[in-house]
């Protein structure tokens, strides 16, 4: 466990040294939020806006405008955890690439022993960053009205971050092990968060495509994690307007967002609820820790 812990540091540092590493892991979320603040808010006011029509005098427009925001920080949530995961792991790439995986290789640890090292660190490194981001953004966000948020629900909220930093690292594991160069690595990162942003629904909600469209998005754990912050950071607000209008709709208001913005992931055309997404995470997680482990004993030999 001593040289278990010792390679699990030494990967920490390398990351939280390597500030340009940091920056480029963020930056995707930065660009959710330059855009939202250019565009995109209005089309989540607008699109909240149009199911309220007949109900304007009941509804309060801050808890409108919350509504929006808290869209705009599930969805940089649901893309930092991506981001951040898949650029923590480089370093197993940089090891490969410059042969230090040779001298870890010949020491007397065992093989799960040093991939897992390299999964511990990356998940630590993603929970604690987006961990920030999501305090970060209730207390920002909590300056401009009530997010009406109960202290069972921020507990709720860690859970999903440490959840999504697990299923993030897990899945993008075995992928890393397939890059011998860090220039290969990079190559797919600038894919990857060109098109994760559309995959986790945040820009555009995934009930504005067709059911195999959303189909093959929500079969992207990164999907599922979104879905869950979007249900426990909106729960609150949707609960206190839902009691402002008083039954008057006989909840068609929060029937219709929950629609619009997907509060249920969509399989094969069939909806799973928030207890049966979990259970699809976990399952995706341990098959993919399955298969790290075994890739590792395949890629990196001992020497």
């Amino acid at each position: 466990m001593t040289k278990f812990g010792g390679l699990t540091r030494r990967n920490l540092l390398i990351y939280f040294k390597n500030l340009p590493s940091v920056l480029f892991s963020l930056l995707t979320p930065v660009i959710i939020l330059f855009l939202y603040l250019l565009f995109l808010r209005n089309t989540f006011v607008d699109a909240i806006q149009e199911n309220i029509q007949g109900l304007e005098s009941l509804i309060v427009q801050d808890d409108v405008d919350m509504l929006a925001n808290l869209l705009l920080l599930s969805g940089i949530l649901g893309s930092t955890l991506i981001t951040v995961s898949f650029t923590a792991l480089t370093t197993i790439v940089q090891d490969r690439e410059q042969k230090i995986d040779y001298d870890i290789s010949a020491t007397p640890m065992k093989r799960w022993q040093i991939i897992l090292s390299y999964f511990t660190a990356s998940t630590l490194t993603t929970f604690l960053i987006s961990l920030l981001i999501l305090g970060v953004g209730i207390f920002g966000f909590s300056l401009e009205g009530n997010l009406y948020l109960s202290i069972w629900n921020l507990f709720k909220l860690c859970g999903i971050t440490l959840l999504g930093s697990i299923s993030a690292t897990a899945l993008f594991m075995p992928i890393m092990l397939l890059f011998s160069t860090v220039s290969a690595s990079s190559a797919f990162f600038g894919i990857l968060s060109a098109a994760v942003d559309f995959l986790i629904g945040a820009y555009i909600p995934l009930s504005q495509f067709s059911t195999g469209i959303q189909t093959l998005c929500n079969i992207f754990p990164g999907s599922g994690i979104t879905i869950l912050f979007r249900n426990i950071l909106m729960h609150g607000v949707l609960n206190e307007i839902d009691r402002t209008i008083d039954g008057i709709d006989q909840g068609a208001f929060i029937n219709s967002i929950e629609d619009t913005f997907c509060f249920q992931t969509n399989l094969f055309g069939h909806s799973l609820d928030c207890k049966f997404l979990i259970y699809y995470i976990i399952v995706i997680v341990m098959v993919s820790l399955v298969a790290m482990i075994g890739m590792y004993a395949k890629v990196y030999k001992r020497n």
